[in-house]
């Protein structure tokens, strides 16, 4: 026989806590535990229990229940969040989201749409999770090297781990030159060729025991194969199967591209959700990134698949955005403060750029640019999923 899940109702609300509290009672699954004064005597009772649901409504105080609801979503993994609010908004689902709430309803409670909702918890806490499929795969590229394309690659795909707390993964597919393990200090047991000629084994344990895992993170790195002969037996259908077993893993891939059009790099920048071109201000990295946009053209892919990174930009610099803007005839997506002695001092020691400044510029600017991809797929996951909530 099953066992109840200890629920734990907070809202500042007397009338709301008395409904949740009417229908848990008509839900035999459910345990109400009793009402806590202060925030840590709820997080110490959640560490205490097995298996555990807490009720958050956040119509009031919500930037302290959020940042509360993070430390729970972080540190205790059996607990299952459900956030209630009287005023939702696009905005307020995506930080509730963020925060690592899955679940979300408008108040006044619909009792039918409460007790799915408890369904669902229930059979998340007892039964194996299903996959999420909604991978998205972030390509990072640029036809000449020496820019920046490894950096941007490795610490966006950390920030995304941070933020997200969901797996990603890394991928170093620079076949000849692989820097990934280098700029995060890591000696993988395993790399991409040993991965691909076990195709027919592979499912979750087996990715993520052969991806080699940064630190205290759920960020999986990939390395290049060592030897140039295991990159020459990769094949463009190999790419595009591991993309396909990797995405029921992932919630994101992030791809250090190869600087190339060779069959395999185009069979990656084809699967990916999203390419960032990376260029600098200056006339003969413009020229490149202009041959690059002709050619993804011709190749078919979207024009909004394919966004502008400007790397090392200097408010001062003589090739002003106007004129980057203008010559590509695209605006700039994102610009990545030039920092030399940070990025330097990160490359160096192997360590990502919040780990040597988190205050620096540069640093602010990978974060910003992970939560403001994350924002973008939360969005537009969300005002389909939420649409009669927030129109």
């Amino acid at each position: 026989m099953q066992n109840k899940v200890s629920t734990i109702i907070l809202t500042d609300n007397e009338q709301t806590r008395n409904v949740i509290e009417l229908y848990l009672k008509e839900f035999e699954h459910f345990e109400l535990l009793d009402k806590f004064p202060e925030y840590m005597e709820i997080f110490d009772t959640l560490s205490s229990l097995d298996k555990s649901v807490l009720i958050v409504d956040v119509s009031d105080n919500a930037d302290a229940k959020l940042e509360f609801i993070s430390d729970v979503t972080q540190n205790i993994h059996n607990c299952k969040v459900l956030v209630l609010s009287d005023n939702p908004s696009v905005d307020l689902i995506v930080r509730v989201m963020r925060a690592g709430a899955k679940e979300f309803l408008a108040l006044p409670l619909i009792k039918t749409e409460f007790i799915d909702v408890l369904t669902k918890l229930n059979e998340s806490l007892y039964c194996a999770p299903k996959k999420d499929t909604r991978c998205k795969i972030i390509s990072v590229f640029s036809n000449k090297g020496g820019i920046g394309k490894t950096s941007i690659a490795s610490n966006l795909a950390l920030e995304l781990a941070k933020i997200t707390k969901e797996n990603v993964a890394l991928l170093d597919l620079n076949f000849q030159l692989g820097d990934i393990t280098t700029f995060m200090d890591l000696k993988p047991s395993f790399n991409i060729s040993y991965m691909l000629e076990n195709l027919d084994k592979m499912n979750e344990d087996f990715l993520l025991s052969t991806m080699e895992k940064y630190k205290n993170t759920s960020l999986y790195v990939l390395a290049d194969p060592p030897f140039f002969k295991q990159a020459a037996d990769i094949l463009p259908e190999h790419i595009t199967r591991l993309f396909s077993m990797l995405k029921k893993t992932f919630s994101y891939i992030v791809v250090d591209a190869e600087s190339s059009f060779d069959a395999k790099n185009i069979a990656a920048l084809t699967e990916s959700d999203l390419i960032f071109l990376v260029t600098i201000a200056n006339l003969p990295a413009l020229r490149n990134a202009q041959r690059c946009l002709e050619l993804f053209e011709r190749l078919g892919f979207d024009k909004n698949k394919t966004q502008i990174l400007l790397n090392r930009y200097m408010e001062n610099d003589e090739v002003s955005i106007d004129d980057i803007e203008n010559v590509l005839e695209r605006k700039v997506y994102w610009k990545i403060p030039n920092n030399y002695f940070t990025m330097m001092s990160s490359i160096n020691k192997g360590i990502p750029v919040s780990d040597i400044n988190p205050d620096s510029n540069v640093a602010k600017s990978y974060r910003d640019l992970a939560l403001h991809l994350t924002d973008s797929i939360y969005r537009t996951n969300l005002i389909k999923k939420y649409e009669n909530i927030i129109n």
